[in-house]
């Protein structure tokens, strides 16, 4: 079994599409196929399903997957550990983010990073703080931006805190209460409300804020994105609550302050047990120190 293989496995099961594949692979399809037929044979199962029109996983190959992500991953961290020994970082840095993280400037960061480090593959997964937290624990993300009630604070990774802020109401622009300089929960509660989905982290910093005033709402809109929260507001079809530094953003809403407003808590996430060469440059970059009686 070689590492090339496994590289063909994937590129197939995540295109759905032997041709894609190849091309991702930057080889000519014959030689994919020829490949994984070969793996097939040491197994003695076949992975995939053909037919005409569509390929996929067999039951062998939705087992063999997991594995085969493992171990390419491990022969990645392998490589970059070895790069890093001879003072070279290489490898892949993946990043999750929630969309209204402020406490860094991760465009800026970035950039500074790509220079210092070229041969760093980055990606950017953008998610819920919860999902976010679960990746890097899991080593499916490096580092991640989390924003979380005060209530709240990440499990089983190293966190560092990099902000607190106050939630803020926006309005549409002809919005009866655009014209105000404050606003408390009990007025914001006669409105209709647009906001992340429940359940989420983002989500529970208002719940938990109408809930402890022992005020109910209705949330007619859920929406992922807090920028597509801003566009419903924007043609008033109801209120929302974002954090105070993201909102000046985003255009064409109005602000209004939240005398009880809740507040929420920017957390930077790592895995210390599994941190990468990669992860650590990066966290010099951010200037973020690694404690460690931090996590978990």
């Amino acid at each position: 079994m070689e590492l090339q293989q496994l590289r063909y496995v994937l590129a197939v099961a995540e295109t759905n599409n032997f041709t894609r594949a190849a091309q991702r692979c930057l080889v000519v399809q014959s030689a994919l196929s020829h490949q994984i037929a070969r793996l097939e044979r040491e197994l003695g199962a076949r992975l995939f399903e053909r037919t005409s029109r569509r390929v996929r996983l067999t039951p062998a190959g939705v087992a063999f997957l997991p594995a085969a992500r493992q171990c390419l991953e491990a022969a990645e961290r392998a490589a970059a550990a070895a790069a890093a020994a001879v003072g070279e970082v290489r490898g892949r840095l993946a990043v999750g983010l929630i969309p209204s993280v402020t406490g860094v400037d991760l465009p800026a960061a970035l950039r500074d990073f790509r220079r210092r480090y070229p041969h760093v593959r980055i990606s950017l997964r953008v998610g819920a703080s919860d999902e976010l937290t679960d990746q890097v624990r899991e080593n499916a993300l490096d580092i991640a931006f989390l924003g979380l009630p005060t209530t709240a604070r990440p499990h089983g990774v190293t966190a560092h805190e990099l902000r607190r802020d106050r939630l803020v109401a926006v309005v549409a622009p002809e919005h009866p209460l655009a014209g105000e300089a404050s606003v408390d929960l009990a007025r914001l509660a006669t409105e209709t409300f647009v906001d992340l989905p429940a359940g989420t982290a983002g989500r529970a910093q208002s719940d938990q804020a109408f809930a402890a005033a022992g005020i109910d709402r209705e949330v007619a809109f859920e929406v992922s994105s807090a920028e597509y929260i801003a566009r419903l507001v924007e043609q008033d079809l109801g209120v929302a609550m974002l954090p105070s530094a993201y909102v000046p953003q985003l255009t064409g809403i109005a602000t209004v302050e939240v005398s009880d407003a809740p507040a929420r808590v920017e957390y930077l996430v790592w895995n210390s047990l599994s941190r990468t060469p990669a992860a650590a440059a990066f966290l010099a970059i951010l200037d973020v120190p690694d404690p460690p009686d931090s996590s978990r």
